[in-house]
């Protein structure tokens, strides 16, 4: 293909079309309804890392470019979702969490481009009382 048949798409993900084969041919595998969502929007996913010990998950997310007024952090005690916005990226990145947390005690703090939430580990269950 010459480089003038193709039509404007500076706006568009340059891989695009690779997902939108790949969830085609899943489709057809599966013979169900499988769908891509990338959430990144002009630039790369974030680099995030989880880690845990005895009482504590703490999640690591580099988050360059961002102003720390443009993040929001959400957790329901088994995910974390940071949504963040800087001026060349847009991005919504949901962590699965290794335990489940006490979602009301995190500490979360920003400097340089990386973001740090630390949890508290809670008890998988609770003890219902008859």
């Amino acid at each position: 293909m010459r480089r003038d048949d193709r039509d404007d798409r500076d706006d568009r993900d340059p891989f695009g079309d690779i997902f939108d084969e790949i969830e085609r041919m899943m489709n057809d595998m599966v013979g169900g309804d499988v769908n891509i969502q990338t959430d990144t929007v002009g630039g790369t996913d974030p680099h995030v890392s989880v880690y845990e010990d005895e009482d504590h998950v703490r999640v690591v997310a580099d988050l360059p470019g961002v102003d720390k007024e443009s993040i929001d952090l959400t957790c329901d005690g088994q995910r974390l979702t940071i949504d963040a916005a800087g001026d060349r990226r847009e991005t919504t990145e949901r962590v699965r969490l290794p335990v489940r947390v006490d979602e009301r005690s995190a500490n979360a703090t920003y400097n340089n481009g990386v973001l740090e939430v630390v949890f508290e580990r809670t008890d998988a269950s609770a003890d219902i009382d008859l």
